[in-house]
């Protein structure tokens, strides 16, 4: 460790907004592109299509006829008096994200497991943060910069550097 540098704990929560929502134009597979609030460090999710059209429906704050799943979890989880406090991605563990939704009830906090889209998808439909544990980003940067697929410094330049036309709306 070099003078003067700060430890960071792997632990440490960084919020994060979302960027924009895109297709990969490799794998055709939704991205979820996460953004540092306080750098330009972003965090690239694959997700379904049918979460990525969940998110979708809520960033453009689309109307459907019927509750949709995550409509419904935010139903149920008002019908039961509890309040989702945050969404943290929490782990990146062979090539899998995973992720924890805070929920307070009656008091008592509870912590569910959750895949990532998921808990995007409900975080928007509640108004709530969104955090990443640092260890995740350092993690998904050495994914990124391990992987075997074209130029990663490219890769992680065009990621940081999309801008609102790149992302556009989301078309199922």
């Amino acid at each position: 460790m070099k003078t003067g540098e700060q430890v960071r704990p792997a632990n440490v929560e960084v919020e994060m907004q979302i960027r924009g929502l895109m297709i990969d134009p490799v794998t055709n597979m939704p991205i979820v592109v996460l953004k540092d609030v306080a750098s330009d460090t972003v965090l690239p999710i694959w997700v379904g299509i049918f979460e990525a059209n969940a998110i979708a429906l809520e960033l453009e704050k689309s109307a459907t006829p019927r509750p949709m799943t995550h409509d419904l979890m935010r139903n149920m989880a008002r019908g039961l008096n509890a309040v989702v406090n945050k969404i943290v991605v929490s782990e990146l563990r062979e090539d899998t994200f995973y992720a924890v939704i805070w929920m307070e009830q009656n008091g008592q906090t509870v912590a569910l497991d959750s895949r990532p889209s998921d808990a995007i998808a409900l975080a928007l439909r509640w108004d709530c943060p969104i955090f990443a544990h640092r260890s995740v980003l350092e993690n998904a940067k050495q994914v990124v910069d391990g992987s075997q697929k074209g130029d990663s410094e490219e890769m992680r330049r065009w990621l940081e550097n999309l801008n609102d036309d790149d992302m556009g709306h989301y078309k199922m």
